[in-house]
C-alpha cells in the first residue's frame, strides 16, 4: 500500500471510530456499545512521520542561482609604437600620428589602368568627372603614410566637388590642374592643394597618363608651398573620421543590431556607365573586390587588388556647369537629410547622410537617428546622382 493511502486509511478509521463513538453514547437504552478497534498510537504517528518525510523530498530545492556575467569578447592590442588610424580604425605607425593625409587624384579612363598604389589607400572616393562620355568617374584616394609612396597615379585634375571633400580630412588635395570652376574653390582659406608638376614616367601612354606622384616628391611640394605637414588649423572636428567598432570586431550589420537588411554581396552602380563599376563580397576576405571594365582592379605596383571592408553609397544631387559635361555635387544639404547605403560583410542596411559645411565631416545615421558604427578597414565611398539611385542593384 502506498504511503498517501495508507496515511488516508489510518485517518478515515480515526474518524470513523470518532464519530461511532459521539453517535452511540448517550443511547443509553441501546445496550452494549458497539467495539471500535482502536488504531494503536504508535501506528499513527509513524504513518505521519512517514508523510512529513515524504513530503519533504517531494519539494523541489531549487538552488541559489549563481548570476553568470557575459564575459566582454577579449579585444585586439594595438601593437607597441603604433595607433588606431582615423581613417581606417586599424594599427598604423605612431610617428604619423599628427601627419595631415593627402587626397590624390586618380584618372580612371580605361586607357590609365593599371592604377599604381590606390590599394594603399585608406578611403577611395568615386564620383562622376563628367556627364559627358557616358558619365566618366574619377577616383579620389585619401592616404595617410603618403610618405611611403613610390609611385603612385596616374594623376589627373579634379572637379570642384573634390576640394570641399578633402577639407573633410585637412588633406592637401593633389591633382594635375582642372576646369576654371575650381578657382574660387582653391581661394578657400582652408583650401590646400599641388597642381601638376610631378613626375613623368614613360609607360607608352600618351602625355596625359604618364604623371605620377614618386618618392618624396609631396614633402618638397607641400615645403615649398608652405604647407605644414601635420594637421593645421582646420583639423577635424573629433579624432576619427568614422565611428568604428572595436579594433578586433567584424560584425554585419545584423549582428551590429540593425533588423531591416538586405543581402549584398554584388553592388552595381549601372549609373556609371562607362567603366561599369561594381563591388563583390570576397567570402575569402570578407571584404568587397572592386570591378571595373569588367575585371577586378589589380594595382599596377604590386598586383594588390583594391578592396574593401565597408562600402557606402550616398544618394547626392549635382549641377551641370557646362555643355562639356562638368558638373558639381550638392554634398552640403544641412537639416536636409539624403539616402544613402552601408554594406560590410554581405549586408546593406539604409542609412542617411548629412554634411554641414564645407569643411564639416560627413555624417551618416541609422533610422534611428544615430550615428553609424562601421567595422575597422578601409573604405569606398561611391557619389550616385539622384537620378541613377533607382538604378543601383544589390543581390
Amino acid at each position: 500500500m502506498s504511503i498517501q493511502k495508507k496515511l488516508s486509511t489510518l485517518l478515515l478509521a480515526v474518524f470513523l471510530a470518532a464519530a461511532a463513538v459521539s453517535g452511540c453514547s448517550d443511547d443509553k437504552d441501546a445496550g452494549s456499545a458497539p467495539v471500535v478497534e482502536k488504531i494503536p498510537e504508535e501506528e499513527l504517528m509513524a504513518a505521519l512521520a512517514e508523510k512529513e518525510t515524504q513530503q519533504q523530498q517531494q519539494q523541489v530545492q531549487v538552488p541559489e542561482t549563481e548570476t553568470v556575467t557575459e564575459e566582454e569578447p577579449e579585444l585586439m592590442e594595438v601593437p607597441e609604437g603604433m595607433y588606431l588610424s582615423e581613417l581606417t580604425g586599424l594599427p598604423i605607425d605612431e610617428a604619423i600620428r599628427d601627419q595631415r593625409p593627402v587626397a590624390v587624384m586618380i584618372d580612371n579612363e580605361k586607357i590609365a589602368l593599371n592604377h599604381f598604389e590606390t590599394a594603399e589607400s585608406d578611403i577611395v572616393y568615386e564620383m562622376m568627372n563628367s556627364v559627358a562620355n557616358d558619365h566618366i568617374t574619377r577616383l579620389m584616394c585619401i592616404r595617410k603614410d603618403w610618405k611611403s609612396i613610390s609611385q603612385m597615379g596616374s594623376i589627373r585634375s579634379t572637379r570642384p566637388t573634390n576640394i570641399p571633400l578633402a577639407a573633410e580630412y585637412n588633406a592637401v588635395l593633389v591633382h594635375d590642374g582642372g576646369p576654371f570652376y575650381i578657382n574660387e574653390w582653391l581661394a578657400r582659406d582652408y583650401a590646400r592643394h599641388l597642381s601638376g608638376g610631378f613626375a613623368r614616367i614613360p609607360n607608352g601612354k600618351s602625355y596625359e597618363f604618364t604623371e605620377y606622384v614618386t618618392t618624396g616628391e609631396l614633402s618638397k611640394r607641400m615645403a615649398s608651398a608652405g604647407y605644414s605637414e601635420t594637421y593645421d588649423s582646420y583639423r577635424p572636428e573629433r579624432d576619427t573620421h568614422f565611428i568604428f567598432g572595436d579594433y578586433g570586431t567584424d560584425m554585419t550589420p545584423s549582428e551590429m543590431g540593425y533588423t531591416q537588411t538586405q543581402a549584398a554581396t554584388d553592388i552595381k552602380i549601372p549609373f556609371f556607365k562607362h567603366n561599369s563599376s561594381e563591388l563583390k563580397y570576397n567570402e575569402s576576405t570578407w571584404t568587397y573586390d572592386y570591378y571595373e571594365y569588367g575585371s577586378r582592379h589589380i594595382d599596377g605596383e604590386d598586383n594588390e587588388v583594391l578592396t574593401f571592408k565597408n562600402v557606402i553609397l550616398q544618394d547626392m544631387e549635382y549641377h551641370q556647369l557646362d555643355d562639356n559635361g562638368y558638373l558639381t555635387y550638392y554634398m552640403i544639404n544641412t537639416g536636409d537629410p539624403q539616402p544613402g547605403l552601408y554594406i560590410t560583410n554581405g549586408e546593406a542596411v539604409d542609412i542617411v547622410w548629412l554634411k554641414d559645411s564645407e569643411t564639416s565631416i560627413t555624417k551618416f545615421y541609422d533610422k534611428s537617428g544615430n550615428e553609424i558604427v562601421i567595422n575597422p578597414g578601409k573604405t569606398y565611398i561611391g557619389l550616385v546622382p539622384k537620378s541613377g539611385w533607382k538604378d543601383v542593384t544589390l543581390r
